[in-house]
């Protein structure tokens, strides 16, 4: 994908109530969360025009802002069709939708009470996450220094921005290595996930997944898993330590921007895109693409 500068697109985004040229849409230096973090967001796709789920996205950004202790000032309905215009008035039907909410300028200080709670949603074209040839042949992944961190730690469950920091140190060390991305352990050394997306792995005809107790079960996460039930597949979520890699034929990956991506190589670990993984692949295809579908979802 040619190199491009998001703040100089085309189009239009939804900002705080009404919709604004692309270039318009802009924040201050001094704002909260530029400085202490204090922004939620999330990822969607909308396909034939339609968002995938945007009901479930819109309720979890609102979950989000609660959990960093602010509210969103726009309902989930409001959200949804704010998010629905944008997609509309921009015209790409197949696209990426970006919301996120943030605290403004009025504090500056940690404490953040009377700022105000701002909204943003754009939407624009945007690929595969990984290049669509290696998507099939499956991907190699680093492992990652940083740690997913206890939840005691970090508000782990909700989609912050801060909660990032550390997935893109370990996505540009692993990229200068030469690999597509990093999987993450948790504080206790257990397999989490990658920076972006949700990790599963196949053994004997079942599917194994991490209990997303230190991390977001995603929501194409949990579309995938309804569909592998959906054909019969067993999916066992639980703990599952790195020295089980070798254990596994299949794995990939799941996420909003990454869809279903197969792996092929994490570290020293190596396996076979196989037919569970491709199935998935294409029931998920399926799924989002249905007229209809997504719109209902």
């Amino acid at each position: 994908m040619a190199a491009q500068s998001y703040d100089k697109l085309d189009g239009v985004i939804w900002y705080d109530g009404k919709l604004v040229p692309w270039g318009e849409a802009n924040a201050h230096v001094l704002t909260h969360a530029l400085h202490y973090a204090s922004a939620v967001f999330e990822g969607e796709r909308a396909y034939g025009g339609r968002i995938f789920k945007s009901t479930e996205h819109s309720e979890r950004l609102k979950r989000s802002a609660n959990i960093l202790d602010f509210d969103i000032p726009w309902s989930v309905a409001e959200i949804d069709a704010a998010k629905q215009l944008v997609v509309d008035k921009n015209g790409k039907k197949d696209a990426y939708v970006r919301p996120i909410a943030w605290r403004g300028s009025e504090m500056m200080g940690v404490s953040a009470q009377s700022n105000t709670i701002h909204l943003a949603i754009a939407s624009w074209e945007w690929p595969s996450y990984f290049d669509p040839e290696q998507r099939l042949k499956g991907i190699r992944l680093d492992l990652a220094e940083y740690r997913r961190p206890d939840p005691k730690t970090a508000p782990s469950l909700a989609k912050a921005a801060g909660l990032y920091m550390i997935c893109t140190i370990s996505k540009h060390r692993a990229e200068r290595k030469g690999y597509a991305d990093a999987m993450m352990l948790d504080w206790q050394g257990r397999v989490a996930e990658c920076t972006g997306a949700n990790i599963f792995f196949v053994q004997d005809g079942k599917i194994h997944t991490p209990i997303a107790d230190c991390f977001l079960a995603g929501i194409t996460r949990s579309t995938v898993i309804d569909l592998a039930k959906k054909r019969g597949f067993e999916v066992i979520e639980r703990r599952i330590m790195p020295e089980e890699l070798s254990n596994f034929s299949e794995c990939f990956i799941t996420g909003s921007a990454a869809e279903v991506t197969a792996v092929a190589e994490i570290d020293k670990w190596n396996f076979n895109p196989g037919g569970i993984t491709k199935t998935l692949m294409e029931d998920y295809t399926a799924a989002v693409t249905a007229p209809g579908k997504a719109a209902a979802a």
